[in-house]
């Protein structure tokens, strides 16, 4: 959807806790969690983190020192919120950067934040820079980041990793990373644009799509972890905003009934859903806002509206909103109340909201919010602004309960 012609209905996040708005308080830092047992009140963060560099190995070797100015950036971020369960967006994929950035820069301390420890964490390869051997991008050519199942220049580039306090079931993650997109009923693939051929192979993810069981006490929480294709860097046939709809409307199908999960299957051929009443996370960079930007018309939608998930709290900041007033341009232009921006983006489009923690209604909200300090506040080194000394992301958390035994 385009925001040209949208007005800003000017909200502050305190505004609407004024009005009983389900909108969380904005909040720096580890605020203070539920009042149930520690052990069953688990925070849910997601970071696009822009771990992601220009040459295979280019993260290998930042990750190796301990030193890199921007790794420790990330790291302190994420001290300072202290999730303990993250999933991190654009972390290229190569095996053992994930022990790497946990060792030399999570465990330890970043300017006085308290090293943060992550027994477990799970990473796996990625669609982007996976050569499809066709033109995918029909220029002519064949090669190149545009023409992989998923844009990136190398192997494994933008992909992602899943950090966590808790044990993660690795013999039960499925993943979805071969999923064909013409496998999907009722599919939104331009049919125009690609051969026959190509649609034969083309995949759904551009990254991969992961179910990732967290073992919490006796409980089990699914992180359902994506990262779907910007809706952009296309033309009229719109296949990177139909793709990433469809991208956002797998999870929407894989945590509904068993019917509409029917004709999923993962990497191991195992087909279905997530079973009824189990509980999950969805995590990611979704790259479509609920009102503003470029997605198609109710991309996210699909999973704001959905019966399964919990949307009782928004996540939100202050510095988001004294952002887009201080930027001002098309920014005073959108519909979204900029307390809920996730993402610091220069126009078009703007800042949105694309970064999302959402709970299945199971799992009930203690809390939540997005780090993105104000800009008088000592933090907001961590944020900055263009060119960012992070990410142009924000780390977006929430804070939920697990049923109690009595």
């Amino acid at each position: 959807m385009t925001s040209t012609t949208c007005r800003r209905i000017a909200m502050t996040s305190t505004f609407a806790l004024v009005l009983g708005l389900g909108v969380a308080a904005p909040t720096v830092g580890a605020p203070e969690r539920g009042q149930g047992r520690a052990d069953l009140d688990v925070r849910f963060a997601t970071f696009n983190a822009s771990l992601n560099r220009s040459d295979e190995g280019d993260l290998t070797r930042d990750l190796s020192t301990g030193d890199n100015l921007q790794a420790q950036n990330v790291a302190e971020t994420i001290q300072r919120t202290r999730p303990d369960v993250v999933l991190i967006n654009e972390f290229d994929y190569e095996a053992g950067n994930e022990d790497l950035f946990r060792d030399n820069y999570l465990a330890v301390s970043q300017k006085g934040a308290d090293p943060i420890d992550y027994p477990y964490a799970y990473i796996a390869p990625s669609n982007t820079g996976v050569a499809s051997g066709f033109d995918l991008n029909n220029d002519g050519t064949v090669g190149g980041p545009d023409d992989a199942f998923g844009f990136g220049f190398f192997p494994g580039q933008y992909g992602m990793v899943v950090y966590s306090r808790y044990p993660i079931a690795a013999d039960e993650v499925r993943t979805f990373q071969l999923f064909r997109w013409s496998d999907m009923p009722g599919n939104l693939l331009p049919e125009e644009f690609y051969s026959e051929e190509e649609q034969k192979v083309l995949r759904l993810s551009s990254k991969s799509h992961w179910d990732v069981p967290v073992e919490v006490g006796n409980k089990t929480v699914h992180v359902l972890a994506a990262h779907p294709t910007p809706p952009t860097f296309d033309g009229p046939e719109d296949r990177n905003g139909r793709r990433n709809h469809d991208e956002i409307r797998f999870w929407a199908d894989y945590v509904g009934s068993p019917k509409q999960s029917a004709y999923i299957y993962d990497d191991e051929g195992t087909r279905g859903g997530l079973k009824p009443g189990e509980r999950f996370v969805i995590a990611g960079d979704y790259n479509a806002d609920p009102f503003d930007g470029d997605s198609v018309d109710g991309a996210i939608d699909q999973l704001l509206n959905h019966r399964r998930v919990n949307t009782k709290v928004t996540p939100a900041s202050e510095g988001g909103a004294e952002q887009a007033l201080l930027q001002g341009g098309i920014n005073l232009e959108h519909l979204g109340d900029p307390a809920f921006d996730t993402a610091d983006f220069s126009e078009p489009p703007g800042n949105l909201r694309v970064d999302y923690v959402l709970p299945s209604t199971s799992l009930k909200i203690d809390d939540a919010g997005v780090f993105w300090p104000v800009s008088d506040d000592p933090l907001f080194r961590l944020v900055g602004t263009f060119p960012f000394p992070t990410s142009d992301h924000r780390l977006v958390w929430v804070d939920v309960r697990l049923p109690h035994r009595p």
